[in-house]
This record gives C-alpha cells, structure tokens and sequence, in this order.
C-alpha cells in the first residue's frame, strides 16, 4: 500500500529541472490527466516544479477548448524544454512554442517512441533512415521548431556507406504513465484504455536512468489478483500509483468508455453513417479507388479519416486491414476525439512495436493530409506561419509506405464548392493557396521520394497529382472544371501536365455506392 499515493502528493515528487517523459495520444488517449492537472495546480501556487523539459510521442489536447493534457504546462516558466512528436492539440503550450518562451525541437513520432524503447536499454539515442531530406535533417532544420531551440539533438551520420540520423536521448528523470487497474505491487493493465502506446518503453526507460514512475489508474486491486496475461508494466517498474476520480481517467476527452476500441464489443459496420456528398466525401472516394485486396493501409488525420466510412460504403473495409499508428490494427479507425483508437479492432501492439512494422515497409498504402505542397512535390504539415504543430507520424509514414496518397482541399480558407452528378461546381473558393513555390517545412520529401522510386499522388476535390522525375504532374482533373481558372490560377508554380490528362471516374460525382467492389474483385480474379 506504501505505492498509493493521491495527486496532490504525487505532483510534489517533480523536482524544478527534471525530464519528465509524459504518455498519451491526441485527445487524451493514455494521458494522465490527474497528474498533470495536480502538477499545473501545484506551479500555480507554489511555482514549482518550473524549467521543466517535456518529452513525448503525440501531445494530448482537446484543441484549446480547456486546460486539458499537456495545457496544464502552458504557465510561464513552468517548461524550459519540449522534445515532442506532435503538439498542435495543446493550443497554449504549443502557442508559447510560437512565441519563442520554450525552447522546442519536432521528432518524427516512431523516432520518440522508438527512443524511449532504446533508453530504457541505456542506450545513448537511435540511428535510422527517418527524417533524411526533412525538417529533421540537421542539413535542413535538425528537428528545430523556434530560435530558442539552440542545441544540436540530431547528428548525419553515416553507417555501411548509408547516410542515417542519429537522434540522441534525454534521459528521464521521472516518467508519468497511466493505466486501467493498478494492484498494490504497481502492477499495471491497459485493458480498458483503447490503446497501448509506450506505456511499459516509458517506465523502463526513466528506471535505466534513475527516475522515478507514477502510474494514474482509475482501479486499484489487491496484489496477486490481476491477470499476468494483461498486466503491460510490471510492478517493478512502477514507485508510486495514483487513483484517479472517474471524471479524470475518461478513455478520452470527449468519451468515457467505448468498448468496441478494446474488442470487448464489436459493434454493426452498418452503425458507421454515410458521409454526405460534398468535396471532402470526393476525395475520400477518389483515394478509396487506389484500395486493393489484401493491403494493409493507414490513414491520418483530417480529410484521410473518411476513407474508411467510404471503404464501409463500398464493401470493401473488410478486404484490407487498416491500422493507427497508436497501437490498432484491423477494424474501422476512428475519427474526431476517438482518433487514435479503431472500433471492432483485432489486435492492439505497442506504438513502438508498430512503428518497426512501418519503418521497416509493412504498409502497402497510406492516406495522409496534404497541408502544402510544392513543384518539388515536398509536403509540409508540421508548421504554419511559425505555429507549431508537429510531423507525429507522418515522417514514418510517408517516407516508408510503398505508395503514399497525400489528400486535401485544393485551396484553403472558407469556400463554397459543391457537388452533384455533373462534376465540381467553385461558388467561391478557399482564399489561400496550398500548392506554393515552396513549402514553409519539408515535413516529406519529394527528392527522397524519388531516389527511392517510391509511387506518390496528391488527390484534391479537382485535380489529382503524381510524383513525376520532373516534379508534380497533373494526371486528372474534375468535370466542370476549368484548367486554367481553377488550378492552374491557384497555383504558384506551374505543374507539368500530362500528355494523357484525364476526367477523374464520374462515379466518385455520384451521391451513390462506386461498385468498386465489383470491379476490384474482378481484377482480382484476372490476376490470380
């Protein structure tokens, strides 16, 4: 019982200047929101811990709508240091990144979960592939989100006649995890929180460097009684355990329980709406045509997450196997505060243990956002007039998967476009252009794309892209619309044109199903 402690007493153990690995994934997915409320609580009325430094995966926020996650830090002087994959949830925090008063640096997601991985085997950082020709490349930016971010955290290296990065580690001083039930030793279950993340990675990394662990459960449980078969971090991992009011331990900010993101429940695909026909649902139906039998595929954030409910709509969800970077394979991955997690999921792993499946080339296609995009064909979607947002794992993503699809709006700001059998009709299009001279942050690389051969388009609601030798190709455009108005006009660069220009598939201007399954099965049997 000496390990049960409450927050008050558990936000006391963080010393001013200490490392403090945090857990957790989009909206709160793992976050120990407990802790760092009784920690944010604690600065303001002591102001201490402060010149804290920050390290973590994906950070937790509900998008500035409270001081929820990683916003409990956004006090002045209360964090000196931030090593993060992704932050543009946290608003505040990531607003006193923008404003220079923290000093920040940006790792591809998979990289900081794989560094924790290799910390907790003492080792002094991890050498791999990821990031080379990025923001991350110390010959571009060095992983660099504002000028007070001085120090060199990346090294070029070069191994067996191979250029590599060489990310080096922070060790932790303390490590702050969460998890289902705790039992009087500190043994640990994430049964009941949808996702795996680097739950145990992290524990084990702050005990290799002399740190302490406090895990936040909102269970406690008699020694001995939980099932070895469930427990993710043992007991000898953990220093202190602190129960946490249900209110605080929600599965996510915006869900108390969704039993269909552990596998408890599967629940009917025909439960998952159909989206209405508008420019993002083109899209969606535009990419869901580049789906084949057997793929193993991810998508990100935004426009990408309807994929899946265009895949359910066609027939075809079940033919592949659609994955989150957080740990969920197979099932339909879900989108606003369930990102991260997958109803009807069938196996949850560890985010490390994922990212080695897509480091090492395991996804067969992946759909991700499309931010801005240059003639080089490179795609930011980590920064943004100085706002920091974060790669998370698109690094890994897009520079590992076979064929990547990078998927958006043509222009941004408030438009009105819309859709009917005919084709696209622009009432009035989006202020801002997106395909500029050249992106503000190469969060991928379309130089690194082609030394690699690797097959790349960029589909918007009029017009669809490819990766060519010579930079972006124009290969499609949409019915109604007028080449040299509505693209090549908002546009600051002129792309190159196919020879070969074609009418994107009148089916996906159809507010019905596109029969791909049908099709699909039938290429399918002639390439048997």
């Amino acid at each position: 019982m000496a390990k049960i402690i409450n927050s008050a007493k558990a936000a006391q153990l963080i010393q001013d200047g200490d490392v403090v690995g945090i857990n957790g994934f989009a909206f709160g997915f793992g976050f120990p929101e407990s802790l760092a409320k009784s920690l944010g609580e604690r600065y303001q009325k002591e102001g201490h811990p402060k010149s804290l430094t920050l390290m973590f995966a994906s950070g937790c926020g509900d998008g500035g709508k409270s001081d929820f996650g990683l916003d409990h830090f956004a006090q002045e002087g209360m964090v000196d240091k931030i090593i993060a994959g992704h932050i543009g949830l946290a608003k505040k925090l990531s607003g006193f990144i923008s404003e220079n008063k923290i000093a920040a640096w940006n790792f591809p997601q998979g990289v900081i979960a794989h560094l924790f991985r290799e910390m907790a085997g003492g080792k002094e950082g991890i050498v791999t592939h990821v990031g080379l020709g990025t923001f991350a490349d110390p010959r571009v930016e060095g992983g660099r989100m504002n000028p007070l971010a001085d120090e060199n955290l990346v090294e070029l290296v070069e191994l067996g006649g191979r250029e590599c990065l060489y990310y080096k580690a922070a060790p932790l001083t303390v490590a702050l995890i969460r998890g289902t039930t705790a039992d009087e030793a500190g043994n640990l279950t994430v049964d009941q929180e949808g996702v795996l993340l680097e739950t145990l990675h992290l524990a084990a990394a702050a005990k290799s460097a002399g740190g302490i662990v406090i895990a936040q459960a909102a269970h406690i449980a008699k020694r001995g009684t939980l099932d070895p078969r469930k427990v993710a971090v043992p007991g000898i991992l953990v220093d202190y355990i602190v129960p946490a009011p249900s209110e605080e331990h929600r599965m996510n900010a915006g869900t108390v329980c969704n039993p269909s993101y552990t596998g408890e429940v599967k629940i009917p695909a025909d439960q998952v709406m159909p989206a209405p026909l508008d420019p993002r649902k083109v899209i969606a139906k535009r990419c869901a045509m580049e789906l084949r039998l057997g793929m193993t595929v991810n998508l990100g954030i935004g426009v990408p997450e309807g994929i899946a409910s265009a895949a359910l709509e066609e027939g075809i969800h079940d033919w592949m196997t659609m994955t989150v970077e957080a740990g969920a394979v197979g099932g339909i991955p879900a989108s606003g505060y369930g990102l991260g997690a997958a109803a009807n999921v069938e196996a949850l792993v560890g985010q490390p243990n994922l990212f080695d499946i897509y480091d090492g080339g395991g996804l067969d296609i992946a759909f991700l956002g499309l931010a801005q995009a240059d003639a080089a064909g490179n795609i930011n979607v980590s920064k943004f007039k100085g706002r920091m947002v974060g790669c998370g794992g698109f690094v890994n993503i897009s520079q590992n998967t076979k064929k990547v699809v990078f998927c958006g709006a043509f222009t941004a700001g408030n438009s009105r476009i819309t859709v009917d059998s005919r084709g696209v009709h622009i009432i009035e299009d989006g202020p801002h252009i997106k395909f500029i001279e050249q992106v503000e942050q190469i969060t991928f690389s379309g130089r690194y794309a082609k030394s690699r051969g690797q097959e790349v388009l960029y589909v918007t609601e009029r017009a669809v892209f490819r990766l060519a030798p010579g930079g972006l190709e124009l290969i499609e455009i949409a019915p109604l619309i007028n080449l040299e108005t509505d693209i090549l006009g908002k546009m600051a660069f002129s792309p190159l044109i196919s020879r070969d220009l074609k009418l994107m598939d009148p089916r996906i201007f159809e507010d019905q199903p596109m029969g791909i399954a049908d099709s699909m099965g039938r290429k399918e049997a002639r390439t048997c």
